[in-house]
């Protein structure tokens, strides 16, 4: 049997110790694409949802929800963040792209907070275009690459 870092050797879950490890300056990107309607995403880009500017609310949503990732995912630590930043972009016809980068000095990784600030921006982007748009879809979420640590990782 493989030796998995969040079970005890009676198989339960735990949470890693990480006392031992170093401290390390650890970056992480993540992605999330949104697919919707054309006139849907230019109402986005315009601010022209009845709800507000979507941008602006997934942006604030996204950042909140890295900092709360700790309370969310059962196992990951409540790591020191040092910055999070979330940015847009688009396809120009009915995509909208969400990047998320995060940074931390800490123990261990900073990618499930990069992940959790994509995944919650992109749910967010959704509730405030749901009312002029049902059949838009959450994509992809990905990892883009994390840096420091014991092994880096870049997703070309």
């Amino acid at each position: 049997m493989a030796d998995f870092t969040h079970l005890n050797k009676n198989g339960e879950a735990i949470m890693v110790d990480v006392g031992e490890k170093t401290v390390t300056q650890r970056q992480a990107k993540a992605f999330a694409k949104v697919k919707m309607e054309k006139e849907t995403l230019r109402k986005l880009l315009n601010s022209e949802l009845k709800k507000g500017d979507g941008l602006a609310v997934a942006r604030i949503a996204g950042i909140m929800a890295a900092k709360r990732t700790w309370e969310l995912i059962p196992l990951c630590h409540n790591i020191p963040i040092e910055s999070v930043e979330i940015t847009f972009g688009n396809n120009g016809e009915d995509e909208l792209y969400i990047y998320s980068a995060a940074k931390c000095s800490y123990k261990t990784g900073i990618e499930m907070e990069a992940l959790t600030a994509a995944s919650v921006a992109a749910l967010t982007v959704y509730d405030m275009c749901k009312a002029i748009d049902r059949k838009m879809e959450i994509r992809e979420v990905k990892l883009l690459e994390k840096t420091g640590g014991k092994s880096d990782f870049k997703n070309d």
